[in-house]
Parts: structure tokens; sequence; C-alpha cells
């Protein structure tokens, strides 16, 4: 019988060899994964501790400039048909996307999306994307190929139950609504050396209001955060939008990577078009939310995003730092939507 004083090890040796190196790397990886999101902290903005409370409808009808409708607090967040402030902005909404399917537990598309497919750092941007992409996204969560990076980001298997409860014609009706409308300027990205101090508050960053106000230094972050914290918080105002503080020098280095051979990664021009507006079902990456994006490199690196074109983007991020990431997601952010 092999024995470890003549050099050789036994079966038992060698598997717990391979157990022990198939462990290291297991350990090694989420590490890894782990160190990533930390960096990336603030494409998340988790927030600390359990959620607060929502604000108490006490029956007040609320207005925005612009609009003649008035809704009450629970009128606005109602997660089966949410206060639609601008008919007129949009299409007629099937009913998927007005008022969800309750009896599937499946949420209205316009309560996080917003009616106009703008939505907020804290999901995604969605209208003018391609239709067969929309649609294989939707198939990806339905078919659990879409996971956060960070899992402790609540709305991804939220989304990922949606997917699984909605039917082909629920799937394929979301699409035709959402790709039909173009994606017009939402998100201005300023590179600055300070930026407002602000909190995590359910995947966005709010500034920080009265004796708390102030600036910080920006650090490896971006900062998107409303323009209007009352209106995008509180009243999901469809018509106000985000500003992105970026580290300066951020969008120089990500056009860099983004447009030229450099060694490190395949540019993104190769597949997503000259002008980064998308080819064919590979989607546009123009003036998209930069936390948005960020997370998306975040889940190709890591794996947790492995639906049925994500092979594609593998070699692309392997070699991809947080740095590399950021300043990524700042260029691309910048770039003004296709006219």
């Amino acid at each position: 019988m092999s024995n470890l004083s003549d050099g050789r090890i036994g079966a038992g040796g060698v598997l717990r060899a391979i157990a022990a190196s198939v462990l290291a790397a297991f350990l090694a990886g989420t590490a890894s994964a782990q160190s990533l999101t930390e960096e990336l902290a603030w494409a998340y903005a988790i927030t600390p501790g359990p959620a607060p409370a929502a604000p108490v409808d006490d029956g007040t009808k609320y207005t925005l400039p612009g609009s003649d409708k008035t809704f009450t607090l629970d009128q606005i967040r109602n997660r089966m048909g949410p206060a639609d402030w601008f008919p007129g902005d949009h299409p007629s909404m099937p009913s998927i996307v007005a008022v969800g399917r309750e009896q599937a537990g499946i949420w209205a598309c316009s309560l996080c999306h917003y009616p106009n497919g703008k939505g907020r750092p804290e999901n995604a941007g969605i209208a003018g994307l391609n239709r067969e992409y929309f649609i294989q996204q939707l198939y990806d969560f339905k078919n659990d190929a879409r996971q956060s990076a960070d899992s402790r980001k609540p709305n991804t298997p939220i989304m990922a139950g949606f997917g699984h409860a909605m039917t082909d014609e629920e799937i394929k009706q979301s699409a035709d609504y959402f790709s039909a409308m173009k994606w017009t300027p939402w998100i201005e990205v300023v590179e600055a050396d300070k930026v407002p101090k602000t909190r995590a508050a359910g995947g966005m960053w709010l500034r920080l209001e009265g004796a708390d106000a102030g600036t910080e230094p920006i650090g490896k972050r971006i900062i998107e955060t409303p323009k209007n914290t009352e209106y995008t918080e509180r009243l999901r105002n469809p018509h106000s939008g985000f500003t992105a503080y970026v580290p300066p020098g951020s969008i120089a280095k990500g056009k860099a990577l983004a447009t030229a051979a450099n060694g490190k990664a395949t540019q993104c021009t190769v597949c997503h078009g000259a002008e980064l507006d998308g080819l064919a079902v590979v989607p546009t990456l123009r003036g998209r939310s930069p936390s948005y994006i960020a997370r998306q490199l975040a889940d190709f690196k890591q794996g947790t995003r492995h639906g049925l074109w994500s092979p594609l983007m593998g070699p692309v991020v392997a070699n991809l730092t947080a740095d590399d990431i950021l300043n990524l997601a700042a260029y691309l952010s910048s770039l003004p939507p296709s006219p």
C-alpha cells in the first residue's frame, strides 16, 4: 500500500489533495467576487441594515409641473398600477406594463422602470433596447441565468421571479412596448473631485440634507444621484433625471478601453458598433446608467450573468479591474443617446 514515507500519496491522499485544491479555488473565487463587489460598492448602493419604512400615506394629493394628474403616496407606489403622471408621453401600455398580473405576483413594469422606460440606478433604463435582445433577457431571468454578483442586491431575485411567472405573450408585449420608445438624455455625467454627501437608500444614492449636507472627495466611485430627490424618491417623476459624478480623467480612460486596442480587453466597438449604439441583438451602450453598466460588467466577470449570449463577454471582461469597470461606466454613460 502506498504511503507518504516513500514519497507517494495513496488514493485517499489524492482525493484529499483534489478536494483541497477545489476548495482553495472556490474560496479564491469567492474572495475575488467579494473583493470586486466591495470595490464597486458605489454601483450597488446597498442600504445598511433593515430598509426604513415607507412614508405613511396621509391622504395628501400630490402634483407635478406639467401634469394635470394628482395622486396620493399609495397610488404613486402601487405595485399593481402605479401613477402615470404623463400618459401623453408614451403609447398605450399593455396590461403587464400598466398593472402587472396580481394573481401571479408580477408587479407593473412601469413601477420600477417608469412608463417611459427610463428607470432608475437601482434597476435599468430599458427604453429603446433591441426587441430581440429585450426578449432574451427576460428568458434569461426566467431560466435563472441572470443573478447579481452581489447577492445582497434585493431586486435581482425579484426580477427573476417575474421572469418565471411571465407568459410568452407578456414577454413579447413588454418587449414591443419598451423597444418602440426612443432613449433620450436622462443622465448628466460630471467629472468632479468632490461630490455631495449621500446615503444609500434602496439601491440609490440620495443627497444628505440639513446639517449633514456638504461635499466629500469622490475617491474611486461614481455617485449617481437624482437631480431632485423629492421628485424621484417620493413622487417617482419620470421627467426628473440624474447626475452621475465621476472621477476626473475617468471618461478619457474609459474611452481608451472602449475604443482602442489596449492589450487588456477587446474594445467595446468591435461588437457594439463603431458608435456604440448597438449592432443587431447587441445592445446600445450610450447614455445608460453607469451604476447599471458597472453591475453588468461585474456580473459577466463573476459568471452570475450567464445567459444565451453571455459567453461572448467572458473573455472581454476577464482582465478588467474595478478601476477599469469604473472608467468604462463613466465613458459609456457620458455618451449622448444616438439621434
